[in-house]
């Protein structure tokens, strides 16, 4: 995509409403915690990935129901931040924001 880090691209990916290519954004940090045992890390990067597949059920394939079942896992790992070892926590926080601005915009 470009030289940013891959949590911006992220971010800006979900400003732009480019909730598929959110998702995908984020895989390959999520591969990497998962095999190097980074349990924590990466149950918290498949939480924002959840939460920008959530988005894309709902926005993009018209899919509610999809949404409600995907949601409550971005919640359920959005906690673990806290305590993962990852490198520019904040933005995984806004990016957080952001997910959560972009659900109220869109399910109201």
């Amino acid at each position: 995509m470009n030289n940013k880090k891959p949590i911006d691209n992220f971010i800006e990916a979900l400003q732009e409403h480019k909730f598929v290519e959110a998702h995908e954004i984020l895989e390959d940090d999520w591969k990497t915690f998962k095999k190097q045992g980074l349990k924590l890390e990466a149950k918290a990067i498949q939480g924002l990935i959840n939460g920008a597949t959530a988005l894309a059920l709902y926005h993009i394939k018209k899919r509610p129901d999809g949404f409600k079942k995907v949601w409550p896992v971005y919640l359920k790992y959005k906690p673990l931040l806290t305590n993962a070892k990852i490198n520019n926590k904040n933005r995984f926080f806004y990016a957080c924001k952001i997910l959560e601005e972009k659900k109220e915009e869109l399910t109201e």
